[in-house]
């Protein structure tokens, strides 16, 4: 008990040694901020409608599955364009994506979507506005683009700011970095036009989500949507699908390389799915070593991943036996799904 009391108490230590910090980086963040705010910094707007998905937080909030959601939404109807940063690639400056693309070359989440939706444009580039005009260049055809991970990136101005936040970590909790888990001060939430909080209970009350919106301090503006994952009844590789049923008695490997695995984990474990996992950092990106660990782990077992990561293990691992599970966001009910989409569209004015 003794030895536990120390620990604790040097993990204090560390903690207050650690405020200072992440009151002079938050201090930083906010003078570039107000440099913005009164236009000495001055970030331009898109030629084209544009919806930007963004947070406060390190990672782990669901903005992939954010973008995902609204590319499966308009998708049939838009030329869309998703340009992300490509954080976690091996190359560097603008990259057009095409078909024989890897994760590797354009990042995990940009890859991800491009197999999983072949008929939009996919860009990757550190600078969004000189990557933005050469990506609208190239393809004259898009009408609609989404960017990923632009919270912090003033430089553009999307049409519509969403910001996403979890439910179990939201921000008005939290502290910057190193500190606390944030980009920037909480405040930085009032650029944001709409706040989508993920990963939610499915049990939560109407009380339950009105304390969480009051803590947010929303203005008259903005407006909160709460929403959930749900995981599809079965995994599926690039041969077939399986059934959760039917592994119950199978021997699994769960590999995950994202910054928050504990919901899969919580979802597996409620179907009395037996595993061992090997946690990787948020885009590892998989090497020799890594891959022979799991290799060596897995023997004939059968090994579950995240759809995120499914992309960077599948050039490694050919096999089978190499699964993902599908995710999607939900809202709580078809009328709050409605009134997110009209929202939306009533600032980028997309065509129905």
């Amino acid at each position: 008990m003794y030895k536990y009391s120390i620990i604790f108490q040097g993990m204090k230590l560390i903690r207050r040694l650690l405020f200072p910090i992440a009151m002079l980086y938050g201090l930083i963040l906010s003078i570039r901020n107000g440099l913005f705010n009164i236009k000495i910094f001055k970030g331009q707007h898109t030629s084209i409608p544009s919806i930007g998905i963004g947070n406060l937080s390190i990672g782990g909030t669901g903005k992939s599955i954010v973008v995902d959601y609204l590319i499966s939404k308009y998708h049939t109807n838009q030329f869309i364009g998703v340009l992300s940063r490509g954080y976690g690639r091996k190359s560097s400056g603008f990259i057009m994506a095409n078909s024989s693309s890897t994760a590797l070359e354009i990042g995990d989440e940009p890859f991800q979507f491009l197999k999983k939706y072949p008929k939009i444009r996919v860009a990757v580039g550190e600078d969004r506005v000189k990557a933005a005009k050469k990506f609208l260049k190239i393809d004259s055809k898009i009408n609609l683009l989404i960017f990923d991970d632009v919270m912090q990136y003033r430089w553009i101005i999307p049409n519509h700011l969403v910001l996403t936040t979890t439910y179990k970590s939201p921000f008005y909790d939290d502290f910057p970095f190193p500190y606390g888990s944030l980009r920037e001060f909480a405040k930085g939430k009032q650029r944001s036009e709409t706040i989508l909080v993920t990963k939610c209970p499915s049990g939560i009350s109407k009380k339950d989500r009105l304390d969480f919106e009051n803590k947010c301090k929303l203005s008259s503006s903005q407006k909160i949507f709460f929403t959930k994952i749900n995981y599809s009844k079965s995994i599926i590789n690039h041969k077939e699908k399986v059934g959760f049923d039917k592994l119950k008695n199978e021997k699994i490997i769960l590999v995950t390389g994202v910054a928050n695995p504990k919901p899969l984990v919580e979802f597996l474990n409620s179907k009395n799915i037996i595993f061992n996992h090997l946690k990787y950092r948020d885009h590892y990106n998989f090497n020799k070593t890594s891959i022979k660990k799991i290799k060596n782990e897995a023997a004939s077992s059968l090994i579950l991943t995240t759809e995120k990561d499914y992309g960077r293990l599948s050039s490694f691992l050919k096999s089978d036996k190499l699964f993902y599970i599908p995710i999607n966001l939900t809202f709580f009910s078809e009328n709050e799904e409605l009134v997110f989409n009209q929202r939306i569209e009533s600032f980028i004015k997309v065509k129905s």
